[in-house]
């Protein structure tokens, strides 16, 4: 089953690369030929993350997190605040204090 296959990956060395697609505006993560993807918009200084979606068979293996974090590192890099409209972002910024110095008040 794909899902247990994912669930059970150490996904930090798994060799699963997040990729950002600046022509959608997405960043992406394909695992097993199927795509995740976290949308979002640059707008004055800001990264809006509008969307995170992680198909069925990836769900629960940690996937939708690495996703993000590699966005919000993204989002510091390039000196981007952030706005999370995305409810998975939202919680992923309060869960994950170290990153709340880039939401936007």
């Amino acid at each position: 089953m794909i899902q247990k296959k994912i669930m059970n990956k150490d996904l930090d060395k798994s060799g699963l690369d997040v990729r950002q697609n600046k022509v959608e505006n997405r960043f992406e993560l394909v695992v097993d030929g199927h795509l995740a993807v976290a949308d979002y918009r640059i707008d004055a200084g800001r990264m809006i993350f509008t969307h995170t979606e992680v198909p069925v068979a990836l769900r629960g293996g940690g996937i939708a997190g690495r996703l993000v974090r590699f966005a919000l590192e993204t989002a510091r890099k390039e000196g981007l605040k952030v706005v999370p409209q995305c409810s998975y972002v939202d919680r992923f910024l309060l869960r994950h204090p170290e990153y709340l110095d880039l939401r936007e008040e």
